[in-house]
């Protein structure tokens, strides 16, 4: 296990972005960020969200948790910033389901709508990827993506995941059981 400071010094760079864990000072650039997405553009993106109750003390409650859930390999948050002006893009973020014989963990992702089509997911997941084999250890990733959502089912298999199985009534959202498609991609993948 890592230290406590290592574990929030995990983060990572690409061309155009830096990957790493929130901070209380990102209030503003995050808030800023959420306040100013465009409306929901399918089922599967939130849109607009009331930020009502997100208060400055809120906000540094949630780096708290998200610090603990770290400490106790729980999750693993990471907020994604363009690399050129700071401005916070949206979040992935790893579950740990084992960790033993297993290393196993599940990753999700969300670039705020008004920087879509831009290739930032593409670049934020492969890069989130790469710290989760080499910095968090996890041996195998998955994503539980919804059977109505395309865009997140092509930005899984753009960063070289691989379609396993459709798990039937996986997940319960919206009042009913859901069936998910499971994307997978193992550290001996990595390119």
């Amino acid at each position: 296990m890592k230290l406590k400071e290592e574990i929030f010094e995990v983060c990572s760079e690409t061309e155009r972005l830096i990957i790493r864990p929130l901070k209380k000072d990102d209030y503003e650039n995050w808030l800023h960020e959420f306040e100013n997405r465009y409306p929901s553009q399918h089922r599967h993106d939130k849109g607009k969200v009331d930020m009502s109750e997100c208060t400055r003390e809120w906000f540094n409650r949630l780096v708290d948790k998200h610090q603990n859930f770290a400490l106790e390999d729980t999750a693993h948050i990471f907020g994604v910033f363009r690399k050129a002006d700071g401005t916070h893009l949206g979040m992935v973020d790893f579950s740990t389901f084992a960790r033993d014989e297993f290393q196993w963990g599940r990753i999700g992702y969300t670039i705020h709508n008004q920087y879509w089509r831009k290739g930032y997911g593409k670049e934020a997941v492969n890069a989130a990827l790469n710290l989760a084999f080499n910095e968090l250890k996890f041996h195998r990733i998955e994503a539980h993506i919804n059977l109505d959502n395309p865009p997140s089912k092509q930005l899984a298999e753009s960063v070289g995941m691989e379609f396993e199985c459709i798990r039937k009534g996986f997940l319960f959202e919206n009042n009913e059981w859901t069936d998910h498609l499971i994307y997978v991609k193992n550290s001996n993948q990595v390119r």
